[in-house]
């Protein structure tokens, strides 16, 4: 196949049609997800989105359901940029509640032991616990308890949910 043959790429900036993540940009990843009736974010050291499609009032640490990527679906790079322990990690959750919107960013850091291959959750956390395969930031300098409470209570109703990852590497 020769180059005019090839599918043309997006620039970089430009969004994919199934809005994952820009083209290009390996340090950004998207994960859509929805709130649920039993959102309390309570959890005073995490935050976690799932994507089961229930919610039990004890997940005090779930602010999404039904999220349509995991970590294992996360590209290589963004990865391996989040296992630098310098690396900074902002993850920023945007809520469309339909005539009003939120937006919350939670920024930790990376380590070289996040294996950011869970198939079910992601987890951002205020320690720097690492022992499993859904942390996706440590040292995080908010969690569930510390999201502004509308956006909770936006959640709670069913709004959308879009979270933002972005890998900052050590420079």
């Amino acid at each position: 196949m020769s180059d005019a043959d090839a599918p043309s790429e997006p620039a970089a900036g430009d969004a994919l049609d199934d809005g994952e993540r820009d083209v290009g940009d390996t340090r950004v990843e998207v994960v859509r997800a929805t709130g649920h009736e039993h959102v309390s974010a309570e959890h005073a050291s995490t935050f976690e989105l799932t994507t089961d499609d229930w919610l039990t009032p004890a997940g005090d640490c779930i602010v999404g359901v039904e999220a349509d990527r995991t970590p294992r679906d996360f590209s290589a790079e963004f990865r391996e940029a989040c296992r630098d322990a310098d690396a900074t990690i902002e993850a920023t959750l945007v809520v469309d509640a339909g005539d009003e919107a939120f937006e919350q960013t939670i920024t930790g850091r990376g380590d070289p032991d996040l294996a950011l291959l869970d198939d079910r959750s992601m987890v951002g956390r205020t320690s720097d616990y690492t022992d499993d395969e859904r942390t996706i930031l440590v040292d995080g300098d908010g969690a569930a308890a510390d999201l502004d409470r509308d956006l909770v209570a936006a959640l709670a109703d069913g709004a959308d949910l879009t979270l933002r990852l972005e890998v900052e590497p050590a420079e």
